[in-house]
């Protein structure tokens, strides 16, 4: 429904993308020589071989088809500059990776030096013809802007969430002229609920509108045969807003399952690309933490079993992504059968709210208070990450038990990996009661990006240190 630019300039783009692409091979093939002030560094550099010209043209539609596959030149998509900026970047790395392996097997007199600089300057140039755009754009320099007048159908939420929506892209020429509503009472709080459903025809010739779009809640499904079959005649385009996004558990999205278009309700909150990174940082973090935990882990496991009877750690049954129950690893801070007591420890607190950890625990033994404080009972939960049960940022694996009680909302925190440590847990840990540790876990989820995570790693050092709402 939204555009950013016309169809022929998403054609004057691929042309220009590839232009660029040539042009910045043959940049790097120039400037190659230059760099012999950095041979101490880079070893790769010496006589400038002669490039082929089919390499120009092979590159370029690399290239090409990269961004074509990863939807850069559609005028639906990166409407958000920093959308825009990570497409690029993301095309551009993999556009990199194929290329290397397309000389590797083709060319391999072609330096790595040469190489990279072309794929720098190649990204350098994509990024910025696509800002001047921007900017361009922005400033008017195309003076005319088409307008495009949208008529809502359903003043609900959903109806007002849109309409806000669509109001940060009235540059693009969208405009919401009003919407129409059977309520009576809506018609009379709203002044831009310009009239009921069975006027909507009326509406559209009268305000000129263009584009119609139905958030009507479930209860009034009945209406859409109707108004599907007032507008057929007229010039417009019809859009449907599904009530049912109302339930998805954190995303709904619109999939193609078995050749059939279908609206995925518990579709996963991170995608592909941002589940594997999570897991590459990960893992990156702690193998090398490995070396020195292990000792650690040795020792703390000797104290505990000096300190009172029973096993060193302790297996606990938790609930990770989608619900599913897992064994998360513990040192044993309590005395045994401590779970059998869960019930006469847990209370509410003045709100109402279910509490299940309080500072004056009796069933902490005298090094689990310390293990506490120092969260060093936690650490046993590196071998879950490893096995992939748990991520090192996330919500706090639930106590089934605790889950059992949740309102249906509060269930959204398992669309992501649960962590050892969270947004939560940096802003209160364990002095806040179960319903806004969910509500901080949902923000995450919300916000979620590689930067977040590495953010709450640090501030968690910070937190530990002061031993703050740990207990």
């Amino acid at each position: 429904m939204l555009k950013r630019f016309s169809t022929n300039y998403a054609l004057f783009s691929i042309f220009l993308d590839g232009v660029l692409a040539a042009l910045a091979l043959r940049i790097a093939f120039f400037i190659r020589p230059s760099l012999s002030h950095f041979s101490n560094l880079i070893k790769d550099i010496g006589t400038p071989t002669a490039i082929p010209n089919y390499a120009y043209f092979i590159l370029a539609i690399i290239w090409i088809l990269v961004f074509l596959l990863n939807n850069q030149y559609d005028p639906e998509k990166n409407l958000r500059v920093v959308d825009e900026i990570n497409g690029v970047l993301i095309s551009s790395l993999l556009a990199g990776i194929i290329m290397a392996g397309t000389l590797y097997l083709s060319n391999r007199e072609i330096s790595r030096v040469l190489f990279l600089s072309f794929v720098f300057l190649s990204t350098l140039f994509s990024l910025t013809h696509r800002l001047i755009y921007r900017v361009s754009f922005k400033l008017n320099a195309r003076k005319e802007v088409e307008e495009r007048r949208i008529l809502i159908a359903g003043a609900g939420v959903v109806g007002k969430r849109l309409a806000k929506q669509i109001e940060g892209y009235s540059n693009l020429g969208y405009k919401v002229v009003g919407f129409v509503d059977d309520s009576s009472e809506v018609r009379q709080k709203d002044s831009r609920v310009l009239g009921s459903i069975d006027q909507i025809k009326d509406i559209i010739l009268r305000y000129h509108i263009d584009h119609v779009v139905t958030a009507l809640p479930r209860r009034a499904y009945s209406k859409l045969d109707q108004l599907v079959s007032d507008v057929h005649t007229l010039p417009v385009r019809l859009w449907v807003i599904p009530d049912y996004f109302n339930q998805a558990l954190s995303e709904a999205k619109m999939v193609d399952f078995a050749g059939m278009p279908m609206i995925d309700l518990r579709a996963p909150a991170l995608n592909h690309f941002q589940r594997m990174t999570k897991r590459i940082f990960d893992l990156a973090i702690i193998f090398p933490m490995l070396i020195f935990v292990l000792p650690l882990l040795a020792i703390i496991a000797l104290l505990i079993k000096l300190d009172s009877p029973g096993p060193a750690f302790y297996v606990s049954k938790r609930m990770k992504e989608n619900g599913e129950e897992f064994g998360m690893i513990k040192f044993r801070t309590m005395q045994v059968n401590a779970d059998k007591q869960l019930q006469q420890i847990m209370q509410k607190d003045k709100d109402g709210n279910l509490v299940h950890k309080r500072p004056d625990d009796p069933r902490v033994t005298k090094i689990g208070k310390f293990l506490r404080k120092t969260s060093l009972d936690e650490l046993p939960q590196l071998f879950n990450i490893i096995k992939g049960d748990m991520s090192l940022i996330g919500p706090r694996p639930e106590l089934p038990e605790m889950v059992s009680l949740y309102e249906p909302w509060q269930h959204k925190r398992f669309t992501v990996p649960q962590g050892v440590t969270g947004w939560w847990q940096v802003n209160g840990r364990s002095d806040k009661p179960m319903h806004l540790n969910t509500q901080d876990d949902l923000y995450y989820i919300q916000h979620y990006s590689i930067w977040l995570d590495l953010q709450i790693l640090l501030k968690t050092i910070l937190v530990v240190i002061r031993g703050k709402g740990a207990f």
